[in-house]
């Protein structure tokens, strides 16, 4: 999706950095079978998370061999073997490039080249799992109707790809879907949503785009919004974090979890905090108290 969905490495068992890389690279190989070697350049680590977590809420084992990729043709690698769910994941990501870079054009007017780049791969992924296409599709048209009413809610605003996320989850999970899964993977889709939202502050008003932080506050930077607003836009992503850790308690995983463990609960908050405060010259003690997450 957008990237932001990170392992906090610091804090990372080495056996969790060994799976998390294994799968990122057993992604990238299913992707290049499933929808072609152009779609690989689409990798994101948002779909290596969502790999991790569907297999283990679906009870299917990860099994890894060293094998040689493209960007390391000499020295082996541990690679995660390819199977339905990763499969599945793959024409996600494809699917949802090719939808994302079609809002690009819409909103400046560039990037059909790059669209047209990922077009082979994204007919071969709706080939493949046509209900994803379907799903992105209409929650994307919900998302770009919002935009472009300016809608002034944050919850309202984010709630298309919040329940894009999740519908995509039920259609992968089928049987092993909960009503904690659902609501894990709508929180962690409006967060990516606000995140990305957050991080692009500057360059939305620049360019004129739609940004719902500045829909609701209308402030002229990121930092005066955060001066003025920081304790509303903190509730809002702390909720985010509440709601994902009491979906953690209330999922069965069938293997360890503490590699999506340590991206949800740390991972996550870690992120929020650096681009709370990135590039942000808040001149005083109190604003600088304002962004911290």
């Amino acid at each position: 999706m957008f990237g932001y969905i990170q392992p906090d490495m610091p804090y990372l068992y080495g056996k969790d950095a060994t799976l998390y890389k294994a799968m990122y690279c057993g992604l990238c190989k299913s992707i290049g079978a499933s929808c072609g070697q152009r779609a690989r350049f689409a990798l994101s680590f948002d779909m290596t998370f969502l790999s991790a977590l569907l297999h283990n809420i679906m009870n299917t084992d990860v099994h890894i061999e060293k094998a040689h990729c493209v960007l390391h043709p000499i020295v082996k690698r541990p690679v995660a073997g390819d199977d339905a769910i990763t499969r599945a994941v793959a024409c996600l990501n494809t699917a949802f490039t090719y939808y994302k870079l079609s809002d690009d054009v819409a909103d400046e007017h560039k990037g059909k080249i790059k669209r047209a780049f990922f077009a082979k791969g994204f007919r071969k992924s709706k080939n493949e799992h046509p209900e994803i296409a379907r799903i992105i599709q209409r929650r994307m048209e919900e998302l770009w109707k919002l935009e472009k009413e300016n809608a002034d809610s944050l919850d309202r605003a984010a709630d298309p790809f919040g329940m894009m996320i999740a519908d995509l989850s039920d259609y992968v999970l089928k049987e092993f879907a909960t009503e904690y899964t659902r609501r894990l993977c709508y929180s962690i889709g409006k967060w990516v949503y606000l995140i990305d939202a957050l991080d692009d502050y500057e360059k939305d008003i620049k360019k004129k785009n739609y940004n719902p932080f500045f829909a609701a506050f209308g402030e002229g930077s990121k930092c005066e919004m955060l001066a003025a607003h920081g304790e509303e836009v903190n509730f809002v992503f702390q909720s985010v974090f509440a709601e994902n850790a009491e979906c953690l308690r209330n999922i069965r995983f069938h293997f360890n979890h503490d590699l999506t463990d340590n991206i949800i609960l740390r991972g996550i908050p870690a992120t929020t905090k650096r681009i709370l405060a990135g590039k942000c010259a808040c001149k005083t003690k109190s604003e600088l108290k304002k962004v911290r997450a």
